[in-house]
C-alpha cells in the first residue's frame, strides 16, 4: 500500500529540502556519565572508516578512559573557550566549521548556552544552522535538559538543568537513541573515579539517578509512539498497535462520573498509557443546572489528570455500543472503561444490553467494569512496603529457615541482563564488552555460552576472554553442542557470560531451558551477565504477536527478568537495525531480504522498540517502588488487591493468564487462576491441557485450582462464590462466543458472572483478530 500512495505536494516538498539539509542524530541519556559521548565518537569511528569526513568539536571526554581512547585519530575543530566565574565553557566555532565543511560534526551538550557576544544565544541554533548548511550533526542530551522533563525532574529529584532545550526539540531529530544505563552502573563508574567532571552530588543518588533514567526510558517510548503511529497511519492500520495502552473512559454527567475517570486515570498511569473521556450527551436538549455543574466539574477533573475530553452526539441507545467501538477503534483504544450494569437479566432483555453487546462486536479492545463499591473504598497508597514496616522486621528474630534463605541470598552471585527490541542490536557486543572491562580490572570473567552469529564486530570484541569448551550431545544420531554447566560450576569464574537466556536446551539436558542453567550457576556464586529479546518474555508473548504475527516458542518467565540486580536496555532505531542487516552484520546476506520483509518489517521494529523501552521502564519503576516509596511515576493504587482469572480449555486460557500476571504484577497482587470441572471423569486430553496451564501459572507465580461442579449452569456461581472466598478485588475473564440464542437457551458463564460480581472491577479480554487490525 505504501508504494502506490500518491505523495501530496507538502510531501514532495519536504522530501526534496531534506536533500539539502544535514541529519541530526540525538543520543539521550539520564545523566551525565551514562555513556552518550562514548557511543557518539564510537559511531563517528565507524563512520570514519566507512570513508565518511567526521570531525569533532566542543566535545567534552572529561578524561574519562574509555571515552578519550574513542577520540582516537578523530580530527578535532578547534572551539572558543570562555570562562565566567573561573568556569570554562566551549563554544561551536561555526566560522571554522562552515570552512571546513565536513559532511559529519560530532558535539556535546546540545542544551550548552553560548557566550554572550556569540552569533547565537544557543548551541540549538548552531547546529540548526549548520544543518541548514548540509552538515550532519550528531549530539548528546540528558533527560532532565528538556522543558517539561525538567520540571517532573526536579519535582521528584529536587534536581534543577543549568540549561535546557525545548520540548519540541527531539521532534528536530532524525534519529533519538537512548543510551540506558542503570544507576549500580553509573554509581561504579563514580566510585573509580571516571565522573570527576560531575559537581551536583544530588545526581547521583541511586533513587534519583532511578527516576532520571525511567524519565528517560518513558521519553524516549513516546516519541518512538509518535513514530509508530505516523508509520501505521501511512500503512493504512487502524486499532491499537499492542505497543502500548490507551485507556478509553464513556461517563455521564452524573455524581459517579468522577469515580470513573479516576479510576481509567490509576489504570492508564499503571499500564503507562494515554486516557481519553467521553460522554454521549443530546445537544439539541438543555442540560439540567445539575447536569451542568458535574460537566464543569468532569472537564475540570480531566485537564487535571492529563486527559482528552470529548463529547459525542446521544445515539438512539441501542446504537451507542457500535457508536462506542467504532470510536475506540478509530483512537486504537486497547480498553474501555465504564461502570457495571445496574439492570436485572429480565430489563437486559426487554431494553438491551449495552456491556452485553460490546461483548458481541467489540475486536481486540479490553473491557473493564468499575466496581459498584468503588466510590465507598479507603485511601489508595503505593502497593510498597511502608517504613514502619521495615522497622519492625528489624527487631523480629528471624526462623532458622529465614536464616538459611538470607545466606542463599548473600552467597548468590550477581544477575546482569541485557535486554533489546530485536537480534542485532548489539546485546552480545555490550555483554562481552562489559566482560572485557571487568578482566581488565582483575576479575576472573569467562564465556559460558557465546553466540556470535559470524558477526565480526562481536567476533572481535572476544579479546583476551577465555571461552570454556561446550558439552557434546548425541541427540536422534546428530551430535549436537549445549553449555556445559558442570564445568563451569567446578571451574568457578567470578563472572561467566551466558548468551541467548531463552534457550531452549537439547533434549536430554539436565535442564530444559538455559535460564535454569543460570540458576544453578548463580547458586554456586557466580556472577552471570546474559542477553535477552524482549520478545522472548512470557507474559508479552500475546502482545508480540499481535505486533508480527509470530507466536515465539521461546520463553522466559517475567520473574527471571525480576530477579535480575541490573537490567540494561540496548536501543537501536529501526533504521540503524536495518541499516546494518543490509550490510550483512546480523544475518547471512541470503537471508536478509526474508528478514526485512517479515520480522524486521519497519513497523515491526518501531512497535518492538517501543514495547521493550515500556517494558524497562515499568521494571525500574517497579524497583523504585521498592527502594524509595515516594518515587513512583505510575500514581498510587489501592492497597491490596487480589485477582482473579477464571480460564477454561481452549486457547485463549493462556492469553487470560499471561494478562492476570501483568495486572498482578503491576498491583502487587496475589494471584489465583481459576477452571471449573464439570461431572467427575476427565478425559487424558484435558488432563494433559489442564497440566500446561498450570504449569504456565506456576512459571509465572502464580496459583492453579480446579474446582469441581455437577451442572453448567452453576459454572458462574461457584466461581463468584471462590473469588468471594479469597477476597478478590478483580476479576480477570474472557469475551464469550457463544451466540444470542445459546445464550438464552444454556445460558452465559460470562454474562452471569458480571452480573453476580457488580461489588468487583471485571476486566474482559478481548480475544486478539488479526483481521481486525
Amino acid at each position: 500500500m505504501e508504494s502506490f500512495k500518491r505523495r501530496t505536494p507538502e510531501d514532495i516538498l519536504h522530501s526534496i529540502s531534506k536533500l539539502h539539509r544535514g541529519t541530526l542524530k540525538i543520543y539521550i541519556g539520564p545523566v551525565s556519565g551514562s555513556g552518550k559521548t562514548y557511543h557518539m565518537l564510537r559511531e563517528g569511528q565507524t563512520l570514519k572508516q566507512q570513508g565518511i569526513d567526521v570531525v569533532i568539536c566542543a566535545v567534552s571526554t572529561l578524561q574519562r578512559p574509555e571515552t578519550v581512547e574513542q577520540v582516537g585519530d578523530l580530527e578535532r575543530v578547534p572551539s572558543i573557550h570562555w570562562y565566567t566565574d573561573g568556569t570554562e565553557f566551549k563554544d561551536l566555532n561555526l566560522d571554522a566549521l562552515i570552512e571546513r565543511n565536513p559532511e559529519v560534526v560530532l558535539v556535546d551538550g546540545l542544551a550548552h548556552r553560548n557566550r554572550p557576544d556569540a552569533r547565537f544565544p544557543t548551541r540549538l541554533e548552531d547546529i540548526k544552522f549548520l544543518l541548514s548548511h548540509a552538515i550532519s550533526v550528531i549530539t548528546t542530551v540528558n533527560v532532565y535538559e528538556l522543558e517539561g522533563y525538567t520540571e517532573i525532574a526536579h519535582k521528584l529529584t529536587g534536581i534543577e538543568a543549568a540549561c535546557t532545550v525545548p520540548a519540541d526539540t527531539l521532534e528536530l531529530a532524525d534519529e533519538v537513541r537512548l543510551i540506558d544505563v542503570t544507576p549500580e552502573t553509573v554509581l561504579s563508574r563514580m566510585a573509580e573515579g571516571h565522573l570527576k567532571g560531575n559537581k551536583d552530588a544530588t545526581l547521583f543518588k541511586r533513587g534519583n539517578l532511578g527516576v532520571l533514567r525511567e524519565l528517560a526510558l518513558r521519553l524516549v517510548a513516546e516519541d518512538v509512539n509518535g513514530s509508530l503511529k505516523s508509520h501505521r497511519e501511512e500503512m493504512g492500520l487502524i486499532g491499537p498497535s499492542g505497543a502500548a495502552e490507551r485507556i478509553l473512559v464513556t461517563t455521564q454527567y452524573h455524581w459517579n462520573g468522577s469515580i470513573y475517570v479516576r479510576r481509567g486515570q490509576q489504570i492508564a498511569k499503571r499500564l503507562n498509557g494515554d486516557l481519553v473521556v467521553i460522554t454521549f450527551r443530546n445537544l439539541k436538549k438543555t442540560l439540567s443546572k445539575e447536569e451542568a455543574t458535574f460537566r464543569r466539574s468532569t472537564i475540570k477533573l480531566v485537564e487535571k489528570v492529563d486527559g482528552q475530553f470529548e463529547e459525542l452526539p446521544f445515539p438512539r441507545r441501542r446504537r451507542i455500543p457500535r457508536t462506542l467501538v467504532n470510536y475506540a477503534t478509530q483512537h486504537s483504544v486497547t480498553r474501555i472503561v465504564m461502570g457495571h450494569s445496574k439492570q436485572t437479566r429480565w430489563q437486559e432483555l426487554w431494553q438491551g444490553s449495552i456491556i452485553s453487546e460490546l461483548l458481541k462486536i467489540t475486536r481486540n479492545i479490553d473491557l473493564f467494569l468499575v466496581a459498584d463499591s468503588t466510590a465507598n473504598e479507603g485511601e489508595r497508597v503505593l502497593p510498597a512496603q511502608m517504613t514502619a514496616a521495615t522497622e519492625q522486621q528489624q527487631y523480629k528474630r528471624l526462623s532458622q529457615q529465614e536464616v538459611a534463605e538470607k545466606i542463599d541470598q548473600i552467597r548468590r552471585g550477581k544477575f546482569k541482563v541485557y535486554i533489546g527490541a530485536a537480534p542485532g542490536v548489539g546485546k552480545t557486543y555490550m555483554m562481552l564488552r562489559e566482560g572485557n572491562d571487568l578482566l581488565r580490572k582483575g576479575i576472573d570473567v569467562q564465556i559460558g555460552l557465546l553466540e556470535t552469529h559470524n558477526r565480526a564486530e562481536t567476533i572481535q570484541q572476544i579479546g583476551s576472554l577465555n571461552v570454556i569448551d561446550r558439552k557434546r550431545m548425541v541427540y536422534q544420531g546428530v551430535s549436537l553442542e549445549e553449555m556445559d554447566t558442570e564445568e563451569i560450576i567446578r571451574r568457578c569464574p567470578e563472572v561467566v557470560l551466558v548468551d541467548e537466556l531463552a534457550h531452549t536446551n537439547v533434549p536430554g539436558s539436565k535442564y530444559k531451558k538455559r535460564y535454569e542453567d543460570v540458576l544453578d550457576i548463580l547458586d554456586a556464586g557466580i556472577s552471570v551477565i546474559s542477553t535477552v529479546n524482549v520478545q522472548h518474555l512470557e507474559s508479552l508473548n500475546d502482545a508480540v504477536e499481535q505486533i508480527t504475527g509470530v507466536r515465539v516458542r521461546e520463553t522466559v518467565p517475567d520473574s527471571i527478568l525480576h530477579l535480575a540486580d541490573e537490567v540494561q536496555l540496548i536501543d537501536v532505531s529501526p533504521e540503524a537495525l536495518q541499516h546494518r542487516m543490509r550490510e550483512g552484520k546480523v544475518y547471512a546476506m541470503t537471508k536478509v531480504d526474508q528478514a526485512l520483509n517479515n520480522f524486521f518489517k519497519t513497523g515491526n521494529l518501531i512497535a518492538l522498540r517501543e514495547l521493550a523501552l515500556r517494558e524497562i521502564a515499568d521494571d525500574v519503576d517497579e524497583r523504585l517502588e521498592s527502594f524509595e516509596r515516594k518515587s513512583s511515576l505510575r500514581g498510587p493504587w489501592r492497597r491490596k488487591e487480589v485477582i482473579f482469572i477464571c480460564v477454561n480449555s481452549t486457547p485463549h486460557a493462556e492469553r487470560l493468564i499471561r494478562r492476570g500476571f501483568r495486572t498482578a504484577y503491576r498491583l502487587k497482587a496475589a494471584w489465583y487462576v481459576n477452571y471449573v470441572q464439570v461431572g467427575g471423569s476427565c478425559s487424558e486430553e484435558l488432563k494433559k491441557r489442564l497440566a500446561a496451564l498450570e504449569k504456565l501459572t506456576e512459571r509465572l507465580g502464580g496459583k492453579f485450582i480446579i474446582h469441581e461442579e455437577h451442572q453448567n449452569r452453576q459454572i458462574a456461581v461457584v466461581l463468584a462464590s471462590k473469588a468471594e472466598e479469597v477476597e478478590a478485588t478483580q476479576l480477570v475473564i474472557g469475551q464469550p462466543k457463544i451466540s444470542f440464542w445459546e445464550a438464552l437457551w444454556k445460558g452465559s458463564v460470562v454474562n452471569q458472572l458480571i452480573r453476580l460480581t457488580r461489588h468487583m472491577d471485571v476486566l474482559i479480554v478481548a480475544d486478539f483478530d488479526v483481521q481486525t487490525q
